[in-house]
């Protein structure tokens, strides 16, 4: 037997075999670079036996916590939190390759281990005696001096414990253990059929005028993306694929990057519409074989009955017990403020089109006319399909906006560029690259991050791999995710797996490994952005800054490790900086001259991109409203015969007074955010956040322009400090008021998307 100590506790490891030995998930990877995994070395294969190993190391972990004497801080909630440290890193290179490079073997891997992952979770939760131990810290953490952080490890991990099942009886215990895996697995098969489905492709007619409209750069990226598709494997399904020639011709996946742009451009409306009904009906493309409807359903009913294990009457209460918002009644206050304004300024925009679409059709025709009339024929409606159309018509027109003219300046290269500008003027982080470490795919750039402390020294404080494009074998969206994350809390294996000879902590092997995920369309030899883009670039990095920048003592309070609606805050503040003059000025530079953007372009970009705040207010708000009425319904409603998923979508937002003209952002079957969050945190009952972290995110960025500057250095080290470094180790409510001196007011954010009255009078 090995032992191995940490903190004078002893734990007895099973002799590692010779194929353990042999499997590169369990080795050493001290000689790997920054200890990153070896992924030129993993096989699928390999997963099963070393998640299997770490799981059981796990709870021979926890047997000698729950067999040392005495109940302590240090032998109780420290050690729980370095516990399973070997079985964390493991997960996460499995999450990251199925969300960022998969295949039939690691979807099969995926598949086969996302329930005994969610089993080992509430075995944890329910270890004989670990619960009590935390009982009785709870009981007595203000009286063991401990520090402010350390209170909060011990009440969060109680919580934690009570939220996963620790007071359930036997039986209890056993049906919430049973519920969890199937939800994993469930969750993991509704990811997989959505990436089934945007791995679909419609191919464009091979005639005059179907690229009609169309910018140069989206043809472009077209025509690449139908190589890679003729490239890729014949299991790949492809959606209208008839009449193929050995011409790769042009090809729009069923992915937002692509999709979005062409339904922006592309004056042939019957191929918007044929490109918008196949991406919308994601997740239900092939019933037969992937039906999601189905899918969530069971989901919903395993939530509802978790719930009322919990002893709560429905997953929505259950799930925001524990967030900054706390009750259903105050996410619904919120989003129905922002509603009825909402509704009303896209009614406004609505006219805008319509009238817009009018004057389309009464122009004498020519190529690229998209609709054609007799006086014998009533005028089509406008359609979903003809919103983004028509608005982009409207922008050029009264704004004198073009979006096609601010795209130049906006190259990926630079845009990197600008990210890399702001957080250096804000943190003093320098990203260098290193081209020459490699990572899971080569798409991805690895950066290493520094700090230049106040006395000039330099500082480690991270490595940084940046994922942008769209790939076959990748989820769509964007995200942020780490393979290691901040701790000062390491276990004894990793102390010994970062110790250099000379004793010292090799810093390159304890730092964050962060990674930011986009799906922009790859164009050689740069791509170009949309101003939604870079918005999302900038989201994602500030992501990836919180994981960066966390400076907490333990694991669990690390980080993103935070309450779900302020996880959203450190990414939705750092969108404001790409929107500033100052930025862009000196980073939006046009791809092929250098020449920077000018000002009078960059106001009528901001005069234009107010005009359809409507449209994006809707659009998102009624999938978080539609969110809080699913999961409001309690296990009886959802197990009445009459109940139909389907219908219920259609009725609320009948409800709701959707409007026609506008669809979901995520209609159900592809609503990932709900029923497919396999590798990273799970919305449901909680798409709310993104809103009511935008309430503090408009606040807290006022407090730069009070101070006069974006960039002013005091109001940067209140934000790293309280936002950005602090993780879970204070409270939310008192960690905002403390960066802003009060709690946040909603006005700045009405403001900024329009909807206060004054703005509509």
């Amino acid at each position: 037997y090995q032992r191995r100590v940490h903190g004078g506790m002893l734990v007895s490891l099973r002799r590692m075999t010779t194929s353990a030995l042999d499997n590169p998930l369990l080795s050493s990877w001290r000689n790997e670079p920054f200890g990153l995994p070896p992924f030129s070395r993993c096989a699928p294969s390999h997963f099963g036996p070393a998640l299997e190993f770490a799981r059981r190391q796990h709870l021979q972990e926890l047997e000698a916590i729950v067999a040392t004497p005495d109940v302590t801080f240090e032998n109780t909630a420290a050690e729980f939190d370095r516990s399973g440290s070997l079985l964390k890193k493991i997960t996460k290179v499995l999450q990251t390759l199925c969300a960022s490079a998969t295949n039939p073997e690691l979807a099969a891997v995926e598949l086969a281990t996302a329930g005994p992952l969610a089993a080992h979770d509430t075995i944890v939760h329910s270890f004989p005696g670990l619960f009590l131990r935390f009982e009785q810290l709870y009981a007595r953490r203000l009286d063991l001096d401990l520090n402010a952080e350390q209170t909060r490890l011990v009440e969060r991990f109680h919580l934690d414990f009570v939220r996963a099942g620790a007071r359930f009886s036997p039986e209890q215990q056993a049906r919430n253990s049973a519920i969890c895996s199937e939800l994993a697995e469930l969750s993991a098969q509704f990811a997989q059929n959505v990436l089934v489905d945007e791995q679909s492709s419609i191919r464009l007619p091979d005639e005059e005028g179907a690229l009609s409209g169309l910018p140069d750069d989206i043809v472009l990226a077209l025509r690449q993306a139908a190589e890679r598709d003729r490239a890729a494997t014949s299991e790949q399904q492809r959606v209208g694929a008839e009449n193929q020639t050995s011409d790769p011709g042009h090809v729009v996946t069923l992915t937002r990057s692509a999709v979005v742009p062409f339904l922006t451009f592309a004056d042939r409306r019957d191929l918007r519409e044929k490109v918008w009904r196949a991406w919308t009906s994601r997740g239900e493309l092939d019933l037969q074989k992937r039906d999601n409807w189905s899918v969530g359903m069971r989901m919903l009913l395993l939530r509802a009955e978790q719930a009322s294990l919990h002893g709560y009457s429905n997953f929505a209460e259950y799930t925001l017990h524990d967030s900054m918002a706390q009750t259903p009644a105050r996410v619904r206050q919120l989003l129905e403020r922002v509603w009825v304004p909402a509704k009303v300024s896209a009614g406004r925009e609505r006219a805008l089109l319509v009238q817009s679409m009018a004057e389309d059709l009464a122009a004498p025709a020519t190529t690229t006319t998209t609709t054609t009339t007799t006086p014998a024929t009533a005028a089509p409606a406008l359609e979903p399909w003809d919103w983004r159309y028509y608005a982009e018509k409207v922008r050029r027109q009264r704004f004198d906006f073009d979006e096609n003219e601010v795209k130049p300046f906006l190259s990926l290269r630079r845009m990197m560029a600008a990210l890399f500008d702001v957080a250096q003027q804000l943190f003093s982080l320098r990203f260098v690259p290193r081209p020459d470490v490699a990572s899971y795919h080569p798409d991805v750039s690895t950066y290493e991050v520094h700090e230049t402390l106040v006395d000039g020294s330099d500082r480690l404080v991270a490595l940084f791999l940046h994922d942008a494009f769209a790939r076959p074998n990748k989820r769509s969206g964007a995200w942020m995710s780490d393979l290691r994350g901040q701790s000062h809390n390491r276990s004894r294996a990793e102390e010994e797996e970062a110790r250099r000879p000379d004793g010292q902590t090799n810093d390159q092997l304890v730092v964050p490994i962060i990674l930011n995920n986009t799906n922009f369309s790859k164009v050689e030899p740069d791509t170009l952005l949309s101003f939604d883009e870079c918005t999302t670039l900038f989201h994602e990095f500030g992501h990836g800054l919180h994981g960066m920048l966390s400076d907490v003592t333990y694991n669990r309070l690390a980080g993103t490790n935070v309450l779900r609606d302020f996880l959203e805050l450190p990414s939705q503040l750092m969108e404001h900086w790409i929107a500033e003059p100052e930025v862009l000025r000196k980073h939006a530079r046009h791809v092929e001259t250098g020449a920077a953007v000018s000002d009078e372009l960059l106001q009528r970009m901001k005069n234009a991109r107010a005009f359809e705040m409507g449209f994006a207010t809707v659009e998102y708000t009624a999938c978080a409203l539609l969110d809080q009425s699913l999961h409001a319904l309690n296990e009886a409603a959802l197990r009445d015969p009459s109940f139909d998923i389907r219908s219920f979508e259609t009725r609320v937002l009948q409800d709701l007074g959707m409007p026609r003209e506008i669809v979901l952002r995520h209609r159900l079957p592809h609503f990932a955010h709900l029923f497919g969050c396999v590798s990273g945190t799970d919305y449901s009952a909680s798409y709310y956040v993104y809103g009511w972290a935008e309430v503090l995110d408009a606040d807290g960025f006022e407090a730069f322009k009070e101070a006069g500057s974006c960039f002013d250095k005091t109001v940067a080290r209140r934000a790293r400090k309280h936002i950005y470094s602090c993780g879970n180790s204070v409270d939310p409510v008192e960690t905002y008021r403390a960066f802003r001196g009060r709690d946040p007011t909603v006005e700045p954010m009405l403001k900024n998307r329009g909807l206060l009255e004054s703005d509509n009078s």
